[in-house]
Formats: structure tokens, sequence, C-alpha cells
């Protein structure tokens, strides 16, 4: 078959495309209703843990505490019976080795009892350590790939949680991904080690100004996740974006983007269909998805959750990216999130709000109304400039991948230049200071309120700086 015969004949089957998917009942059971029913969250541990044991884990999961290994026997055997009740029949450990994908093991909870029937057995050594074979994923060439032993072991900080499937659930377990001996085989073991250090600086920082706090100082994370959604006909006649998630060959299409209509546009019907059910899914499972809407490119989309800690925000993003799939295929659509699925249009970004704080503290980057006087504000603020300047080529490193460098020009920023964007207002603030001149720094600019010339309208008040969005960190 020729590629244009494929073509009109996919065209074809997409003219005539009918959902074969049953409308979801939004009346009956209300968002609120289920938002974290999946979820062995805090919640669930307060009402069904022995309530020693709660302390002694919240602890660890509040305040960072070592884990007391005597209670690990009492968790697992009541996160075994609310998973089971939930229908699960297997658990896994759910790890996050170095493909940018996340990585599982099933095993089941039923063990033969010695007298032709099963039991129900998950103990706190199952819970805590699993024990998947680790020569086949990639290493960075970090050990041999004849080393085999890996552990997978329990992140207590992130819940466990249910995943549905049409003829079934079973539990997840969010897990580090180690080798024998200790070295990290993944990303989420260096990203808990990188927040103890930004805990251990920052409360020595904040002990400078007589600040002190019970809570760790964590790093906050808001990921937006771009995608594109292309009719599965498509995808089917095309065998460069079914193996390697992206056009290898191909021309431009007739209508770009130079109007940007697609931005913001109405979504269709169908995509937004998928959209709702994605929303649905990621609410039992506690991922506070927030925005939908389309993106600038032709056929593609962006879904976002609010700010969490980093650690779950990343956990969620793997979530997100896992349903998107997912859901995508009932509706006859194919997900996409290579960086640059096409050649000539913006990528599938993956834009990062990222702050540190605690609920004690609020964010250390939240400049107030006055940032010239918030002392506390500017020091972090001039570490963090500091940091991109002298380990800019690290951070460089940490998002450079042969398909990240493809998302060049735009509407995207260039990933291999490293630059901070502080807007009008805090640049003149540090300038002053640079200069020896603090006392101009009070009198930067402020923000204005802006006149509509509507007389309707309330007023509107600015900031005093805008964004940069070519800037990779704003």
């Amino acid at each position: 078959m020729s590629s244009n015969t494929g073509r009109h004949s996919a065209i074809q089957a997409i003219t005539t495309y009918k959902p074969d998917v049953a409308p979801l009942n939004f009346a009956d059971t209300r968002p609120t209703d289920i938002f974290g029913c999946n979820v062995f969250n805090d919640r669930v541990m307060r009402e069904r843990l022995p309530k020693e044991v709660y302390r002694s884990l919240h602890k660890t999961i509040a305040f960072g505490e070592r884990m007391d290994p005597s209670i690990a026997d009492t968790v697992a055997a009541v996160m075994k019976d609310w998973a089971i009740e939930k229908g699960a029949t297997h658990f896994t450990h759910i790890f996050y080795p170095l493909t940018g994908q996340t990585a599982e093991k099933h095993d089941s909870f039923l063990m033969p009892d010695g007298s032709g029937g099963v039991i129900a057995e998950f103990s706190g050594s199952m819970l805590i350590r699993g024990e998947p074979d680790a020569s086949s994923f990639p290493s960075g060439g970090l050990r041999s790939t004849f080393e085999a032993r890996g552990y997978t072991a329990w992140d207590v900080t992130s819940p466990a949680y249910i995943m549905e499937n049409p003829n079934g659930t079973f539990l997840c377990i969010p897990t580090m991904f180690l080798s024998w001996t200790g070295v990290a085989l993944d990303k989420k073991t260096p990203l808990l080690r990188s927040n103890q250090a930004v805990n251990r600086e920052a409360q020595r920082l904040l002990a400078l100004f007589g600040v002190h706090t019970d809570l760790p100082v964590l790093s906050y994370a808001g990921l937006e996740q771009e995608y594109f959604l292309i009719d599965h006909n498509f995808n089917f006649a095309r065998p460069d974006i079914q193996i390697a998630g992206r056009s290898l060959f191909g021309a431009r299409p007739a209508k770009g983007q130079e109007f940007s209509d697609q931005y913001f546009g109405v979504i269709p019907q169908r995509v937004l269909s998928c959209m709702m059910e994605v929303e649905r899914e990621l609410y039992k499972l506690g991922v506070p998805v927030r925005t939908r809407h389309n993106e600038a490119a032709p056929s593609q989309y962006e879904i976002a959750p609010l700010y969490e800690p980093s650690n779950l925000a990343v956990d969620h993003n793997h979530i997100i990216m896992s349903t998107l799939r997912n859901v995508a295929k009932r509706y006859g659509l194919k997900c996409l999130l290579h960086e640059k699925p096409f050649s000539g249009v913006n990528g599938s970004g993956k834009h990062v709000n990222y702050s540190l704080g605690n609920s004690e503290l609020g964010s250390l980057f939240d400049p107030g109304e006055t940032p010239h006087a918030n002392a506390k504000f500017l020091v972090f603020c001039a570490a963090m400039i500091r940091a991109v300047h002298k380990f800019g080529g690290l951070l460089r490193a940490t998002v450079a991948s042969a398909s990240n460098d493809h998302r060049l020009g735009a509407h995207e920023a260039p990933p291999a230049i490293m630059s901070i964007f502080l807007g009008d207002q805090l640049t003149e603030v540090f300038e002053a200071f640079r200069a020896g001149r603090a006392e101009d720094a009070a009198n930067g600019r402020k923000g204005r309120i802006m006149n509509v010339g509507v007389d309707t309208l309330p007023p509107l008040p600015t900031d005093p700086g805008d964004r940069n969005r070519t800037s990779p960190v704003a």
C-alpha cells in the first residue's frame, strides 16, 4: 500500500469514527468524593494503623526521621488488607530506572498454605525491600552488566496506591532502585539525597536569620506536561512514529501554526472527553491536576497539577504520563510524549515550577510585596543565581538527551543555554545592592494598576516585571 493510499484510508477511518466509550457519570460520583480513594494516604493510615505505629510512621514522613523497622510488619499487614479490600491480588515495587519510564514486577499476595489452599501474605520485609534483576537496565556506566543483583527500597515519603485494570487491581509501592553495593541506579535516589542536602544547608542559612522550623525544608515542584494526541490510524500508518515516538520523514503541513489558532482554542470534543477521563483516573490516585488546555502546535495539549513536594510531584508525573497513554487508546488516539515528535513545530515540554520551603515558612522564593526589604528571600535568591552560574554545566547535563536537544527555537527555551531571568524589579534590586546603593533598592519599580479603558472593569494589578519564556530558569 502506497503512503498516499494509506493516508486516504486513515482519513476515511477518522471521518467515520464513533466513540466506543460509555460517557462518565459526573453527577452520581463527584470528583471530591473519589479524590485519593485509591491512595494509602495519611487519612487511611491514621484510621487503620495502631496509634503508636501511625505516630512513628508520621514522624518519618513529616519530619524526615529514620523509620523504625519494628513497625514494618504492622504497616504491611494493614496495607495488604486495604489493598485486598480494593480488589488487589498482586503488589509491585514501582521503580524508576534510567529509561525515562517506570518499571515494575508483580508478585501475588497468595501463598500456598500446605493443605491445598492459599493464604494472603505480605510481610514487612516484602514491603521494605524487593529484588528485581538489575543487569538489563542502563546504568550510565556505573556497573558491569553481569552484576545482576538490584534492590528496590520502599520510599515511605511517597504513598502506595492502587492501579485499576479492567480485570482487577494491584498495589503499587514507590521505591528507590539500588545496586548490591548501594549505587543509585535510578533518579529517585539522587533526588532524595539532594533533598536531604538542601534541607541541611537551608536550615543552616535560616539559623543566621534566627529562624527555626521543626519541619524539614523541602523542594517543591509543579510539572506541566505537554503532549500530542493523534488518531491511531495515522499512527499505524507511520512506522517511524510507532518505533521512535517521532516523525523521521515527511513534509510540513499545509496549515502550520502561523496564527497560533490552536493555542488556548476550544478543545475538540473527542480530545476533551479523553482529558476528562484522564483527570478522573488521576483524581482517584490523588494527583491534584488543575489545568487543561490546547497548546501551541496542532494536536498539542497540556495538563498541569498543583505544586507538591518534588519527590511526590515526579512520581505523580510518571503516573500522568502512563495514564495519558492508556486512556488515549480507549478514544482511538495515540499519545506522544516525545520532546520533539514533529519537525518544525514546538515539542512536548515539561516545564518545572520550583521552590523551597515548608508549611511553616511558606515559599523561600516568594519575594513578597517588598523584596528589597526581604533579606531572607534575597539571600536564597542569590544562592540560586550563584548555583546556576557555578554549576550550569551540571544543570545542563540533567536535561541533556538526544531527544530533548531537538527542542530549539519557536516557542521553546534553548536547553543548551543556562540563564536566569529575574524580571525588571528584582534586577534593579540586585543591581542596587551590587553597587553598594542599598537605599536605592527600596525605590525600585513596583506593581502598577493597568488602565484598560473600560469603566465596568475593576482595577487590574500587574506584576512589576514581565516573564521570559526563553530563560531555562525564570
